[in-house]
């Protein structure tokens, strides 16, 4: 939608302006929006200024105040809020810049630039509790999220009917990797710690964006997020070293305590696969709900992580069996598939070496 031209984004300018005390309207020039329901803005003040319209009706602009000052007051680099509406779902925030970890990302920068974001999670993992501010990543949560793979991918965009028997295997599925998500430490999960969500300034600590749905869960989501991005491959033996690296690191510091190799990348393997389960469904009620369509050519990468963990493990082939049999054959007839096996982002062939 060009500048200017819904009320909405007419009335954000004004109370900018007002915010300010700029005597008129700012003008609003689009960004790239998130997968929820706020949008953002440019300003052309100086400094630049990032407006939000975050539609009071579908989203929190309290919670996003609150979570945001609790964060930066733990260190962490959330984007300053410089004035909010909450009554109208207003926000004037710190301006991060555009440069984000995604694009920075190659083999010869994804060493230094990993070892950088996941220092900034060690931080993140070691801030403490706050009262009701962040809620509990549940089972309920977690299965309730797993649960929209069947009715918005099978169903909804391939036109595959389940039977009782695929949603009781599906059901068997989820409940292991429960079990396992509910063996792990518990700290606070940002729930979206990846490439596109990380910002990078010269001599500063890392910018973290879309943080207000941060939760109280287990250790290894954020990790998983970031190492078997949705956007971006790497191989698994980089991968497995990292989130190894990491443990250690993690361990040292009383996060969690020292666990063999076996069991964490366990923990590390399976929650990714609830992260991965989940995002095949939500990327699809993204774009039949919400008509947002460009995240679906970002499938078939999250197939293929999907098939390669489930196929790794002898108590989830059942479930990779069945998606490869029922499912993928629906797929590769989207417009938007291309074969998993080669999926990836913009590098995917520099990094398909040791697979």
């Amino acid at each position: 939608m060009t500048d200017g031209t819904d009320q909405r984004q007419r009335a954000l300018g004004q109370w900018a302006g007002r915010a300010l005390e700029r005597g008129g309207p700012l003008t609003l020039h689009t960004l790239a929006g998130d997968a929820g329901f706020r949008r953002y803005f440019r300003t052309d003040t100086e400094p630049r200024l990032v407006a939000v319209d975050s539609p009071p009706e579908r989203t929190n602009t309290a919670r996003f105040v609150a979570v945001a000052d609790y964060l930066r007051r733990h260190g962490i680099h959330t984007p300053l809020v410089i004035a909010a509406d909450v009554e109208h779902g207003f926000m004037l925030l710190e301006d991060l810049g555009d440069q984000l970890l995604l694009g920075e990302l190659d083999d010869d920068s994804v060493e230094g630039l990993y070892a950088e974001v996941l220092s900034e999670l060690l931080c993140l993992q070691q801030i403490p509790p706050a009262g009701d501010l962040f809620p509990s990543y549940s089972r309920e949560l977690l299965l309730a999220e797993m649960r929209i793979l069947p009715d918005w991918l099978a169903e909804k965009l391939l036109g595959y009917t389940l039977t009782d028997a695929d949603r009781q295997l599906l059901e068997d599925t989820f409940a292991l990797l429960l079990d396992s998500a509910a063996e792990q430490p518990r700290v606070l999960v940002h729930r979206d710690y990846h490439s596109r969500n990380l910002l990078l300034h010269d001599g500063e600590r890392p910018g973290v964006v879309d943080f207000q749905d941060a939760v109280w869960g287990p250790v290894t989501y954020d990790l998983v997020s970031l190492l078997r991005d949705c956007y971006v491959r790497w191989p698994r033996e980089k991968v497995e070293r990292w989130a190894l690296s990491y443990a250690a690191m993690a361990a040292s510091v009383g996060v969690l305590e020292e666990l063999e190799p076996a069991t964490f990348l366990r923990w590390f393997d399976w929650m990714g696969l609830q992260r991965h389960i989940k995002v095949l469904g939500l990327f699809p009620r993204l774009y039949l709900r919400d008509g947002k369509s460009g995240y679906l050519p970002d499938l078939p990468l999250v197939i293929r992580y999907t098939l390669e963990v489930a196929g790794r493990y002898p108590e989830l082939q059942p479930f990779a069996d069945w998606f490869r049999a029922r499912l993928l054959p629906l797929a590769e007839t989207q417009d938007w598939y291309r074969d998993y096996r080669s999926a990836g982002s913009h590098s995917t062939q520099l990094h398909e070496q040791s697979e």
